[in-house]
């Protein structure tokens, strides 16, 4: 007899379960710590929540992207999301030195305060729930990766780097609404930096190294403006928001808006139990996902697919394999089966196919034919 899918992956598969939700009883429910719509009341979009709880338990899945137009729930769900972020470990110092840090690199990976801390069996983080750090359209260069603390300069005359949102968003989601409106330059040196886990900032001598372990998280809406492919590919999953098409389905998001606004507290206590434990469940898929791997023959199938849709990126097969992984955790499983990987490889493939660079290749491969055949049918 199969075994059951996990709370997680039936949340995420039916919403049977938010229905009796936001029917049951109000009593003893307790109240939540904030009135963010709760990410568990927003009506069906499985595969926008899909891709934002997928890339929440596995950074290596390199976020979500999520297309759409106006009022269809991206930016509501994302910051719903913050309800069912898990802790993580944060370090005590300035430097951000870490037990891991030690464990890697020994005692000449940390600051000589921390060596010395870690010897005395002092802890050198401290457990805190993961943030959603929002960027503002208008942010500047300087406002992102850091830069010099003016307000120091002109009181002390010294000068001082401060640090960015970069660096404060290190093993936090940060979202970017309407990415495609961002300068292209700010974008790059996000994503450059979420692809490294880290980055570096100079001003004149000054130097400083910042982590920028990122859950990366934008949405758009096309009417707006496109995004460039390259900086599209870097986003691991997408996913095309539409609004609901089932008139029982948009009337029932009416009814839940309507219940938020008018007592946003007593709607948010309805579905705390249900998001309480969704929390759970997200915190134990992050435990396990190290122990994931492949049943035999799974990865063999993805390259195919691949291959047939004709993708260049590098990044396709690598976002569809860490999907997938991070799908069998949330199900309590440490091996990812083909059907983990059905699930979410439309979400990996989506939009990285590119008829121009598949014509620009074939034109270069009859070129190089071409040329082949002169050299060698040439005389010596």
């Amino acid at each position: 007899m199969p075994k059951p899918a996990s709370h997680l992956l039936q949340l995420l598969q039916t919403q049977s379960v938010a229905q009796k939700v936001i029917r049951a009883s109000r009593e003893d429910l307790g109240l939540a710590d904030s009135i963010r719509f709760p990410f568990l009341s927003i009506v069906e979009q499985q595969e926008m929540k899909l891709a934002l709880l997928l890339s929440l338990i596995n950074r290596a899945v390199g976020g979500a992207l999520l297309i759409g137009p106006r009022g269809t729930g991206k930016t509501t769900a994302v910051r719903g999301l913050t309800d069912l972020m898990p802790s993580v470990k944060r370090s005590k110092c300035v430097h951000g030195c870490t037990e891991e840090a030690v464990l890697n690199f020994g005692v000449d990976g940390v600051c000589p305060d921390c060596a010395v801390k870690f010897g005395l069996g002092e802890s050198l983080t401290v457990p805190e729930p993961m943030r959603l750090i929002e960027l503002p359209l208008n942010a500047r260069m300087e406002d992102v990766v850091g830069g010099i603390n003016e307000r120091i300069a002109i009181e002390q005359n010294k000068v001082q780097l401060e640090r960015g949102i970069l660096s404060h968003a290190d093993q936090n989601v940060l979202y970017i609404d309407e990415v495609n409106l961002l300068d292209d330059a700010i974008i790059n040196a996000i994503l450059d930096a979420a692809a490294q886990g880290m980055f570096t900032v100079r001003r004149g001598s000054m130097t400083a190294t910042y982590r920028a372990r990122l859950f990366l998280i934008g949405s758009m809406n096309p009417e707006e403006g496109q995004l460039r492919p390259q900086i599209q590919d870097r986003f691991g999953l997408r996913v095309v928001v539409r609004g609901l098409t089932n008139l029982g389905d948009r009337q029932e998001v009416y009814r839940r808006a309507v219940d938020y606004q008018q007592d946003p507290y007593k709607f948010v206590a309805q579905w705390d139990f249900e998001t309480q434990r969704t929390l759970i469940d997200v915190q134990n898929a992050r435990d396990i996902l190290s122990k994931v791997t492949f049943a035999d023959g799974v990865e063999a199938s993805g390259l195919r697919w691949v291959q047939a849709l004709k993708i260049e990126s590098h990044r396709a097969e690598i976002t569809m394999f860490e999907a997938a992984r991070a799908y069998a955790a949330a199900d309590g499983r440490e091996t990812a089966s083909l059907g983990d990987l059905r699930v979410v490889a439309p979400l990996a493939l989506k939009q990285r196919q590119s008829q121009f660079i598949t014509d620009y290749m074939k034109q270069q491969q009859e070129e190089n034919e071409i040329i082949q055949a002169v050299i060698n049918n040439s005389d010596e």
